[in-house]
């Protein structure tokens, strides 16, 4: 509990360690989506605070709760503020036990209220993976549709940086193979408002999957997105990128590495298909398969890790581990569906180390793909390379 604590207390020096130094070694170009050209721009994190705001107004239901959210303004600032608008009877600083503060979200929501649960990171969700899955995630279904379950499970998902095993998972995968549960994992800072701001008002279990490495990074905001009123679909993914050459399919911090690679695809004449996932569960496989047999080359899901696929050439390229991810249902659901036929060539997978994530950051670097290995696997599946 001790080492908890002090994580607490540390977890914002990480935070801003890890988007200066690693991002700027690992990602150069990360920050570099909001332009002079965008009428507004918005960091991931300031996104986030204003979907929370402006539901909490809108529905006096609406409430958050989790370790340091109140007082502290949340591990990673993202509920700057809140205590001070709203008070502190509807944002709840809790002790530090998941399961406790969890199982009250549950049935708070069972009981008509809207709650926002935040977890530090959803690995130490774990404790409370019984709250989530069966208490939550069951009891609209057991109910026969009579007793809906109107909570957000939100926080920080996957690899940071110098965080090491335990801290570094991505349970994308996990809670995506849940019925009942509906499963988001953002990328922009449109994405987080409109999207969170959706989940508050579903009236199922959302699990919403942040990323730590994501919050400081600033997008361009339409002036619809800034809008009180602005809400994306669940289960819709969205095309980023334009192309007819070989799709990439990516979630969270993946699409930047994609988006990256298109670009220097394009330099190669090249036209890679970008489409932002959004949602895992439900999964938007039309849009998948429609890009598929648009570029014959299906590609890439480059999950919160990585995944590639290839029409012609499926390639799964996941950050997370080999086994049983959200890229590997992706491809059967592409092998099993008439996309199939125009696959040209087997899948073929670059997904993460089947390690704990190292702590050392040589060997935690050598643990993930990156936007060059995406341009390689890419090029291979046009046999542009060996």
């Amino acid at each position: 509990m001790v080492s908890r604590m002090a994580f607490a207390r540390l977890a914002p020096a990480f935070q801003r360690a890890s988007t200066s130094a690693a991002s700027r070694r690992v990602f150069p170009s990360i920050r570099t989506y909001a332009t002079a050209e965008s009428e507004h721009s918005m960091t991931v994190r300031e996104a986030l605070n204003m979907a929370m705001e402006e539901e909490m107004i809108r529905d006096e239901k609406v409430f958050i709760l989790g370790e340091e959210v109140a007082r502290y303004n949340g591990a990673y600032k993202v509920t700057k503020g809140l205590m001070d608008k709203f008070g502190e009877k509807r944002v709840v600083d809790t002790p530090i036990t998941e399961m406790g503060f969890a199982g009250i979200a549950v049935g708070a929501a069972l009981q008509g209220l809207r709650p926002i649960c935040e977890f530090m990171t959803f690995n130490f969700a774990m404790q409370a993976i019984d709250q989530i899955v069966n208490s939550a995630g069951k009891t609209y279904y057991m109910s026969g549709g009579n007793v809906p379950c109107p909570v957000v499970f939100r926080g920080p998902n996957g690899a940071a940086a110098g965080v090491a095993a335990q801290h570094s998972q991505d349970y994308a995968a996990w809670y995506g193979s849940i019925p009942g549960l509906k499963v988001i994992s953002p990328w922009s800072a449109e994405d987080c408002k409109g999207l969170l701001k959706a989940a508050i008002r579903d009236p199922n279990p959302i699990v919403f999957l942040e990323n730590e490495m994501m919050y400081g990074v600033s997008f361009p905001m339409s002036q619809e997105a800034m809008s009180d009123n602005f809400l994306l679909p669940i289960g819709k993914a969205k095309v980023e990128r334009e192309g007819s050459d070989v799709t990439i399919v990516a979630h969270s911090k993946m699409v930047t590495h994609s988006m990256e690679a298109a670009d220097i695809l394009s330099k190669e004449g090249i036209k890679a298909e970008v489409i932002n996932l959004r949602s895992i569960r439900p999964l938007d496989i039309d849009t998948i398969k429609k890009s598929v047999k648009k570029t014959n080359r299906q590609v890439f899901d480059v999950r919160l890790r990585y995944f590639a696929y290839g029409s012609f050439r499926l390639l799964i390229v996941e950050g997370g581990f080999p086994a049983f991810g959200v890229g590997s249902e992706i491809c059967a659901q592409i092998v099993e569906s008439e996309a199939f036929d125009y696959l040209d060539a087997p899948v073929e997978r670059v997904t993460g180390a089947d390690v704990p994530t190292p702590y050392a950051t040589n060997l935690e670097n050598l643990s993930f793909p990156d936007t060059p290995l995406i341009v390689k696997v890419a090029k291979r599946a046009l046999y542009r390379t060996n």
